[in-house]
């Protein structure tokens, strides 16, 4: 009776052992992944936001375009990037419209990449054009999880949250149909490898507090997101409603 006590004992030990080393091993596998993820609020988060900035030369071509090399950190990197930002001759417009009696269906809104420019139509006339920014690549279109660009194409507004990490958040339709069949294709053709996924949460939003310099410099600090100042992401997310259209184009 003594004896198959003990092999009770020993057999439940062991159990106890095994599960203790899965667990570990999967905290310490989802630990390593480092892949963005949605916060509570609906917006991915970086491992840690852009510090230190500097600019490191700027100049003006004869057109007004800003040809701009910046270098900041971010976590354990030193990142230098070369940012071109054509010359915003429509930034800052802003027509008076009443949100309460506008046709929500007759407005939607243009994502410029290569400008830098959100902008948004209705019946077909121009009321805002924000300023905004990417990820560090903007002008590549998404291809899968992780790349951090920006997806090209018709979307959707599918989710607002009003108390994002990043102040407002619109999240798109991505991934919609369109962007699964180009996903397939690239793996179907061998530009991406078998076990690669198409990524999600992707939206448009404000930056968190006393961030607007990051829009302003046109620093690329997204996961591929949307990102604009925080009193633009107000105002867009007054304007638009679940289901605006949303044409990203570089």
């Amino acid at each position: 009776m003594a004896m198959k006590r003990n092999v009770n004992y020993y057999t439940t030990g062991r159990l106890l052992f095994f599960v203790f080393v899965a667990l570990f091993s999967f905290h310490y596998a989802s630990a390593q992944t480092g892949a963005a993820k949605p916060d509570a609020t609906g917006a991915v988060g970086l491992v840690s936001k852009p510090r230190d900035l500097k600019i490191l030369s700027e100049h003006k071509d004869k057109a007004g375009n800003i040809f701009r090399v910046i270098r900041y950190k971010q976590g354990d990197l030193i990142v230098t990037q070369t940012i071109i930002i054509p010359k915003l001759g429509l930034a800052g417009i802003h027509v008076p419209i009443g949100t309460d009696t506008m046709k929500k269906d007759s407005l939607y809104v243009i994502v410029d990449k290569k400008k830098y420019c959100l902008q948004v139509m209705y019946r077909r006339k121009l009321i805002r054009s924000y300023r905004v920014v990417f990820g560090p690549t903007p002008l590549i279109d998404k291809k899968c999880e992780g790349d951090r660009c920006t997806p090209e194409g018709w979307f959707k507004i599918a989710t607002k949250n009003a108390a994002s990490k990043y102040n407002k958040f619109m999240g798109l339709n991505y991934p919609n149909d369109s962007a699964y069949a180009r996903f397939n294709k690239l793996k179907q053709t061998g530009q991406l490898p078998a076990g690669a996924n198409i990524g999600g949460s992707v939206g448009i939003h404000g930056i968190w507090p006393g961030g607007d310099d990051m829009i302003e410099m046109g620093v690329g600090w997204t996961d591929g997101c949307i990102a604009l100042r925080n009193k633009d992401a107000d105002d867009l997310f007054a304007l638009v409603s679940v289901g605006t259209r949303v044409w990203v184009r570089k």
